[in-house]
């Protein structure tokens, strides 16, 4: 009587009796869970070669107040966005080389939205931020993305520039991080969503939620719109940190509302009184983003939520000449490049500060006054064998109105 021989696994040994599948090859056997295991093997091999190509080491990584400490080099004041910022970047680092041990505890990503008003820093600092990763790392504009099948862009468009800056490296791109900015201009538009097809406000919101939230994205490869025939990229943004600005200009009013009715009873007067109503960005709470148009969805999906101080004249003239790009160190740069040597006047950067007020444009309103003043001498002076030149006060005013003023007050 022949006996019949029982298949084994050739990884683990099991027969096919105490295994639920038994997979046959040519000349070889393999149980499902050795499928299973290898599996995992196989992901995690492949998430440990691509952290080790972004060079990421817990030993060598950027510590919170080194990334501070960097950002302080280029940009002015704003401690606490900074601190915000710097923590959730060390904290999506920490999370991209955590190992899921017997705990099985995960940690989950902490995606960021900063509020501030124009000419702040909100932009400067993704910028800035940008030059210090070891991850792949992108800005993108959010006034462009409109539902599908409207002119504009997909949502997924946004993870296209991440695969570019990665060299479409999918594995890359999948740990590095995305700043959206004018995250405010998709606010909804009216507080009846029902009434009329938001397709730049509401439903741009929806589809930002499978992206903040963890999900696979087939991504186009080029950006623009999706078409049936387009090759597509799957992404999982599991492991993508979103950090999102926008300056919510108005929303100081929906602050001002709520602290109102919140001052109620015998202490009002008091509590009205400790109120700082030349700052009332840092009394902005998650409801208020509400209240100006962001779905709860979209906000419960970042949970931490921080604010930009407004400028005020000592931070105005430090950003004229202190961080290591500032504006006046550009300029010198330019006519050094001509072999000139530019210096200006102290009274100016006075000057430049007063007019910067006055024009309520924050940091940004600086680069616009002194490319005024400057325009006449920077089309004048490589023509000349001039070798230095003083910009001296009365030079800046006569400039300043020479230029239209009330241009630069609507830019």
């Amino acid at each position: 009587m022949a006996i019949k021989t029982m298949n084994k696994c050739n990884f683990c040994g099991r027969s096919d009796k105490d295994v639920r599948l038994l997979i046959t090859g040519l000349n070889a056997y393999i149980c499902d869970e050795c499928v299973r295991r290898a599996g995992e093997i196989v992901d995690e091999a492949l998430e440990k070669q691509a952290t080790t190509k972004l060079g990421l080491n817990l030993k060598t990584m950027p510590k919170p107040r080194e990334i501070k400490d960097f950002l302080d080099q280029y940009v002015i004041g704003q401690d606490e966005a900074k601190r915000y910022l710097s923590v959730a970047v060390y904290n999506h680092y920490k999370r991209l080389l955590q190992k899921t041990g017997d705990d099985e505890v995960e940690i989950e990503k902490s995606n960021i939205i900063m509020v501030g008003a124009t000419g702040t820093g909100k932009t400067l600092l993704a910028r800035t931020i940008a030059k210090f990763l070891s991850v792949p790392f992108t800005i993108v504009d959010a006034t462009v993305l409109t539902e599908a099948g409207y002119v504009g862009e997909d949502i997924e468009s946004i993870l296209t520039r991440l695969l570019q800056v990665a060299d479409y490296d999918v594995k890359a791109a999948e740990r590095g991080i995305v700043f959206i900015d004018e995250i405010d201009k998709i606010a909804r538009k009216g507080d009846n969503p029902s009434i009329t097809r938001d397709v730049s406000g509401e439903g741009v919101q929806q589809g930002l939620l499978k992206l903040l939230e963890g999900s696979i994205v087939n991504v186009p490869p080029q950006g623009g719109r999706k078409h049936p025939e387009q090759r597509m990229i799957p992404v999982d943004t599991k492991n993508i940190l979103f950090i999102c600005g926008g300056a919510f200009d108005g929303i100081e009013r929906k602050i001002a509302q709520r602290l109102n009715t919140h001052v109620v009873g015998y202490h009002s007067v008091e509590n009205t009184a400790k109120i700082d109503k030349n700052n009332m960005m840092q009394y902005i709470a998650p409801q208020d983003l509400k209240a100006f148009g962001l779905i709860p969805e979209i906000i419960g999906r970042m949970p931490i939520l921080t604010y930009l101080n407004p400028l005020d004249r000592t931070a105005l003239r430090n950003i004229l000449t202190e961080p290591k790009n500032s504006i006046v160190k550009q300029y010198i740069k330019l006519f050094e490049m001509d072999g000139v040597k530019l210096t200006f006047e102290d009274e100016v950067y006075e000057y430049i500060v007063d007019k910067a007020i006055e024009f309520k444009l924050g940091a940004r309103g600086l680069r616009s006054i002194v490319e005024a003043i400057m325009m006449d001498v920077m089309y004048e002076l490589p023509s000349t064998k001039k070798k230095t030149y003083n910009v001296t006060l009365d030079y800046a005013k006569s400039q300043l109105e020479k230029a239209n003023i009330s241009r630069l007050q609507n830019i």
